[in-house]
């Protein structure tokens, strides 16, 4: 059986809304995109390195997915770049078709934790979630995620979508914890 781990860019006030850019994500009028790039160091890009380094396969939203194929295929000399590019992708969709644009992506239509459910009940690789998420906010919703790494940023930004707002209930163990050069807590978390 597989296992699904997620990450996911946090504020202290649980937004998750936009983090990597201004025009990444501004439903709802949110205009305070980009809010996690000046927190970026060389503690926090090896972390990322070893957790990237874990997953067989990533599971994306259609939205993280059609952001990241429009970035990362075309970066160069970045270390992620390579991973990325060659790990097995899973997009979970109604609205996307096959031959998707960026190798090694498929699309798994239908609902998306039983999609989810297959691929972790299967022999496939263990599969990582970065974002996508309304995709996590429905997996852990259904049970299906092991372990969630949030890099909790400290700033409160007192707007956007949040990852817990939907009255979904956890208990969570943390199981590792480290704190960046500029105060992001990488808190690592399995389900107990």
């Amino acid at each position: 059986m597989a296992s699904i781990n997620a990450t996911m860019s946090i504020s202290l006030d649980g937004v998750i809304q936009a983090p990597g850019r201004s025009d990444e994500d501004t439903r709802d009028g949110f205009e305070r995109g980009g809010w996690a790039v000046p927190y970026g160091d060389d503690v926090m890009m090896q972390k990322m390195g070893e957790g990237m380094s874990g997953a067989s396969a990533m599971l994306f939203g259609r939205r993280t997915y059609s952001d990241f194929a429009g970035y990362w295929p075309h970066q160069i000399d970045n270390p992620f770049t390579d991973h990325l590019n060659q790990v097995q992708k899973y997009v979970v969709s109604s609205t996307l078709r096959d031959p998707l644009p960026w190798q090694n992506s498929t699309v798994l239509s239908g609902d998306p934790a039983e999609t989810a459910a297959e691929l972790k009940a299967g022999s496939g690789p263990d599969l990582g979630i970065v974002g996508s998420a309304q995709l996590l906010r429905s997996l852990l919703a259904a049970d299906l995620v092991d372990g969630l790494t949030l890099l909790i940023h400290p700033l409160v930004l007192g707007q956007g979508r949040r990852l817990f707002d939907d009255g979904t209930a956890l208990n969570l163990e943390l199981v590792d914890s480290l704190t960046t050069t500029k105060g992001v807590i990488i808190a690592s978390y399995h389900r107990s």
